[in-house]
């Protein structure tokens, strides 16, 4: 090959190929610079749960239903000075939840109360109408706790959840010390939301001095008990993983006459943690 063919042939075949009307992109050159890869950003961890409880509360737990939120308040959280109640008989119970007999136990050889057949909206007087329920005799409680209230069945009427929910909270308040808390935990969303559970306390002279979400795993063996049982075979119903926010009741002393510059500011007092 000829010096003038040789060059010609170095010079088509040391540029890329293009097909005709295509233009091809110059090829990137290396600048030496390291290249910085992004990392994947550190989400924060989430929120460390809140107990409002402590091993020197005295607690009142009406409403249970297999009793393991009352069994878990002892054995993690350290109540030993507490009573825990059931609207149902024992025999009920033990038909609904074949669990129960156990926490029962636990909670009894610890030296804690258990009593059946309890009215959440007659604490203080004689249990159900059947004549085998119990009254709670005592009150100074620092905590009255009612987790997720219902009247039971499979019932949506609202009004009638209310009238329960009144009941309850105007049941519960000569029981509590004077600086104690009504501690209620109930779902997010229709229907719970309607029961507008804030101004129902407020009627009765309380408010809520916070309210946070409810984690179910800040309580170990806990389980939410459905008002009408276990679920044959089990699973089919999560209800523990539901979003569900617990909200603390005080009582709400009177205030002096604010000033029309204070009520202003004043604002919503409540505190919520998320």
């Amino acid at each position: 090959m000829g010096k003038a063919k040789r060059t010609k042939f170095k010079a088509l075949h040391s540029k890329p190929y293009q097909t005709p009307g295509k233009v091809v992109p110059k090829l990137a050159t290396f600048s030496g610079k390291s290249v910085k890869h992004n990392k994947p950003s550190k989400s924060a961890p989430p929120p460390a749960p809140t107990i409002p409880f402590s091993p020197t509360d005295h607690v009142l737990l009406v409403g249970e239903g297999d009793f393991s939120f009352s069994r878990s308040l002892l054995e993690t959280h350290g109540c030993s000075s507490l009573i825990a109640t059931s609207f149902d008989m024992q025999s009920a119970l033990c038909g609904k939840y074949p669990q129960v007999a156990s926490h029962i136990r636990v909670l009894e050889e610890d030296g804690c109360q258990v009593l059946y057949g309890v009215d959440a909206t007659k604490l203080g007087k004689p249990g159900t109408s059947d004549g085998g329920g119990k009254e709670v005799k005592r009150g100074g409680f620092d905590k009255v706790v009612f987790n997720f209230p219902h009247v039971g069945g499979l019932t949506k009427d609202v009004n009638r959840q209310v009238r329960h929910n009144q009941g309850f909270f105007k049941s519960a308040l000569p029981l509590m010390v004077a600086e104690g808390s009504i501690i209620v935990t109930i779902f997010e969303g229709e229907p719970y939301d309607l029961w507008n559970i804030r101004d129902l306390a407020r009627h009765v002279g309380l408010k809520v001095g916070r309210s946070f979400k409810f984690q179910a795993s800040a309580y170990p063996g806990y389980k939410h008990a459905r008002t009408l049982g276990n679920i044959e075979g089990g699973g089919g119903w999560k209800g523990e993983d539901r979003p569900a926010r617990t909200y603390i009741f005080e009582v709400n002393e009177k205030e002096a006459q604010p000033t029309p510059e204070s009520k202003k500011k004043r604002g919503n007092s409540d505190s919520e943690d998320d």
